[in-house]
């Protein structure tokens, strides 16, 4: 039965300092298709409405509320009665507030879920301090949907109390990412695009460029936020803050593209991000680090190359003729095409949320891991 969905995330409009753009996009979308009315707060923060890279979509309403507490508390009034309310992790303003504000909009009529982008993140977070506020919160969400973590994060957040814990993993949208002519500015060897994150630069700096380092003839293209100021090698090109208008060319354009996962996704495994589907979508030969479950999702040396370190990507690439390279991303793009778009997802989603119920909470489902 279509539904009017609520949900609280960073920002839809914007992949500005906000990763989870294109996945919100993803799944909204394919929730519109399917019937569902949703409506997304987002914060006026960060400057991502001064970095928009798509108007309000017809597939959903944006409420854009302004980043203090009277703000909070409006959007919250404003999305009493829905449905279903979604509050995601990593909102950026007032996390802690709505995590717990949201739950009071629970009733017979209303369903509450938590969403988590960044559920190794959150998890490991929680182990580490005994205090963690969150902790109180879990056994109260209807269920807690994972931007992916397997069964280690179900059985993590199953431990905390969580009724139900399902991850939702990225995925495709064909119609917005696809094959497009190569543009020269992102013309190179190897590219990578990702903001500049703590738990996220070492890796970036071991594979990425190290391999750089490694190749020194060759030019690598770096996409993203924040790694202007980064000391670099000087066969390294700064492409600065991607548009999500333009992922297609740069996905398109270089020989091959490498995904890196951020520390606690690398750890926990079974965390494709959005990057890997999108450059899959545009026929990308990709270059990915190593995680378990990578199998699940693509094929190593057929339809995604897989290494350990720096070196070993410098000699995958050393070796990598363009023939080959458009062979594996050809066979990424029907993997996902067949397997991983968000009509799939959708599909996996509807089926959770229509197993969750308003029970009452059992004692079991109340213990929280020490």
């Amino acid at each position: 039965m279509p539904q009017h969905i609520a949900f609280f995330g960073s920002s839809l409009v914007s992949s500005y300092w906000n990763g989870a753009a294109t996945y919100y996009r993803g799944i909204v979308k394919a929730l519109s298709a399917r019937g569902h009315r949703v409506t997304f707060y987002e914060p006026d923060a960060y400057e991502r409405q001064a970095h928009r890279d798509i108007a309000d979509p017809p597939w959903a309403k944006v409420v854009v509320y302004q980043a203090d507490e009277r703000g909070v508390v409006a959007a919250l009034d404003a999305a009493r009665g829905a449905d279903l309310v979604i509050k995601a992790s990593g909102v950026g303003v007032f996390d802690d507030f709505l995590e717990h504000s949201v739950l009071d909009l629970q009733s017979a009529r209303t369903q509450v879920a938590f969403w988590d982008v960044d559920a190794p993140a959150t998890l490991e977070r929680m182990q580490r301090d005994p205090a963690d506020a969150f902790r109180a919160c879990v056994p109260r969400y209807a269920c807690i949907l994972t931007y992916g973590g397997g069964d280690a994060v179900v059985s993590a957040y199953r431990d905390f109390g969580a009724r139900a814990c399902v991850p939702i993993y990225n995925a495709l949208d064909p119609a917005e990412h696809h094959p497009v002519p190569r543009e020269q500015r992102f013309e190179g060897l190897l590219g990578f695009m990702a903001s500049r994150l703590p738990d996220r630069e070492a890796r970036v700096k071991q594979f990425f460029f190290e391999a750089a380092e490694r190749l020194p003839n060759e030019r690598f293209v770096l996409g993203g936020t924040g790694w202007q100021e980064c000391t670099k090698p000087q066969n390294v090109h700064c492409a600065g803050h991607i548009y999500t208008r333009d992922h297609n060319a740069f996905n398109s354009t270089p020989r091959a593209v490498l995904n890196v996962n951020r520390d606690s996704m690398a750890r926990f495994g079974f965390s494709p991000p959005t990057r890997i589907f999108e450059a899959a979508g545009a026929g990308a030969c990709i270059v990915s680090d190593r995680w378990q479950g990578i199998e699940q999702f693509l094929e190593p040396d057929r339809e995604i190359l897989l290494a350990s370190s720096g070196e070993e990507v410098a000699e995958l690439l050393a070796t990598l003729a363009e023939t080959r390279a458009r062979a594996i991303g050809a066979a990424a793009q029907r993997r996902v095409l067949a397997e991983h778009t968000y009509e799939h997802r959708i599909r996996l989603l509807e089926a959770t949320l229509e197993g969750v119920s308003l029970r009452s909470v059992t004692r079991d489902e109340r213990r929280v891991s020490l």
